[in-house]
């Protein structure tokens, strides 16, 4: 069984990629389980940069496969803003916060101005590979927040199809659905074939 170490802390992704991964023969584990405990800087432009410099700091340290991601959300109207920074946007402290300051930001903008989409990106890296893999999910900014469900930005994010937002989903349709989900099933195909190949 091959070791991946999942470059997060964040224990939902680790659960999320032990799922999709599940009997493809790989030990799957966070960075707490492998014994590592660094905050990587992210200094990249863009989502695909910043989860190459996660994936490459770790694999410098342990060798052997890392999986990184970087993902957010894009909001037409503010010019691609929260983008790279939507961890970190309007330097609140919470996810509500930053939630919250969105629907004031965007607070008298009609609805066919709301387009907004959530991209991730997925780099693997290995001793003789490098691949980064990278989805999205169309949607809109909602007029207020719903639902319960995920984390995040996932209460203002209304999806069209579903006439809900990302939060009002069911977390079974949500991973078939969301940027993270679909970028992580390539990584989990190109895992696959590894394996088989």
């Amino acid at each position: 069984m091959r070791r991946l170490i999942i470059a997060t802390k964040n224990i939902g992704k680790v659960k999320e990629i032990k799922s999709l991964l599940q009997g493809y023969d790989y030990e799957v584990l966070s960075l707490k389980e492998a014994g590592i405990d660094i905050d990587v800087e992210e200094t990249g432009n863009c989502f695909e940069d910043n989860s190459l410099i996660k994936a490459n700091t770790i694999h410098k340290i342990t060798g052997g496969m890392v999986v990184a991601d970087d993902s957010g959300l894009e909001i037409d109207f503010l010019n691609g803003s929260p983008g790279i920074y939507s961890a970190r946007f309007l330097d609140a402290s919470s996810d509500k916060q930053r939630y919250e300051g969105i629907l004031k930001l965007m607070e008298g903008v009609p609805d066919e101005y709301r387009s907004a989409r959530f991209k991730c990106a997925v780099s693997l890296v290995t001793d003789e590979n490098t691949k980064t893999f990278t989805d999205t999910i169309e949607g809109k900014i909602a007029f207020k927040a719903k639902g319960e469900n995920g984390f995040g930005y996932d209460p203002v994010f209304y999806i069209p199809e579903y006439k809900k937002t990302m939060a009002q989903i069911d977390s079974t349709i949500k991973n078939k659905i969301s940027h993270r989900g679909k970028a992580f099933k390539q990584l989990a195909e190109t895992l696959k074939n590894w394996r088989t190949s």
